[in-house]
């Protein structure tokens, strides 16, 4: 399920006078952003002439965005980075390649896909979509398996995550 380039945060304000954009992260700290020289919105590529933390956010300067209003044409837009030359720690998975994975239970059989991921102080909980929702905290006592190569992770489900919703 690789994808050539990551989301990893919206462009949500601008800020100053100089057309720096800030970013809100979808990372675990707003400090990933920063090992980065281009940013990708839209597909199209921004020379990252420099970035720094602002609170929760990132704060950053793009070459050829010298406005504010230029800067404004970018809100909402997703920023995304090359994934190649990435690396994380071992068993750990980027949250955008979760999404859209095939959901099993022990005995294989899919109960849905995963829609979203919340984070949360204790752990992230999947969000899984199918006949019924589903909301299973990500810890080593309910995810058996997380193969993101093959799509799918598998899960051992109890009473209670399971909605009436569908």
């Amino acid at each position: 399920m690789d994808k050539e380039l990551l989301e990893t945060g919206e462009v949500v304000s601008t800020h100053g006078i100089q057309g720096e954009i800030k970013i809100l992260p979808w990372a675990d700290s707003p400090e990933f952003l920063l090992d980065f020289d281009t940013f990708y919105l839209n597909g199209k590529p921004y020379g990252v002439v420099s970035s720094r933390v602002h609170k929760t956010c990132v704060l950053a300067k793009l070459r050829g965005i010298d406005t504010p209003e230029q800067a404004t044409l970018l809100r909402g837009q997703t920023v995304c980075v090359d994934r190649s030359g990435l690396s994380l720690p071992e068993g750990t998975v980027f949250i955008a390649d979760l999404i859209g994975c095939r959901v099993l239970d022990e005995n294989g059989t899919q109960i849905g896909k995963i829609k979203d991921v919340l984070t949360m102080p204790s752990s992230d909980v999947y969000v899984i979509e199918g006949t019924k929702k589903y909301m299973i905290p990500a810890v080593k006592e309910f995810i058996r398996e997380i193969n993101v190569a093959e799509g799918f992770v598998r899960v051992h489900l109890i009473e209670g995550m399971a909605t009436d919703e569908n």
